[in-house]
């Protein structure tokens, strides 16, 4: 791993450990739980659904998605070094 991407994912690790960082990611997950499939009244309000939803999911599972590709690239780095 490069100096680079080693401070890219040190700055997410430190941006994961701040109070604001797990409000937020409290709120969107309320917002993501408060989709109710009876609110939605046709096609076109469905597929603004998902895409609202599709969009919120990506920010509440940043933190593991972030975390899960570094560890991948560790393991990666620890397999060429044997």
């Amino acid at each position: 791993m490069t100096k680079e991407d080693e401070k890219y994912y040190e700055t997410y690790f430190d941006l994961f450990l701040h109070s604001g960082w797990k409000q937020l990611v409290t709120d969107l997950t309320e917002s993501l739980d408060s989709y109710r499939i009876e609110d939605i009244a046709d096609a076109d309000a469905l597929k603004r659904v998902q895409g609202e939803r599709a969009i919120l999911s990506r920010l509440v599972n940043f933190e593991v998605s972030i975390k899960e590709t570094y560890d991948l690239i560790l393991e990666a780095e620890r397999a060429e070094a044997v």
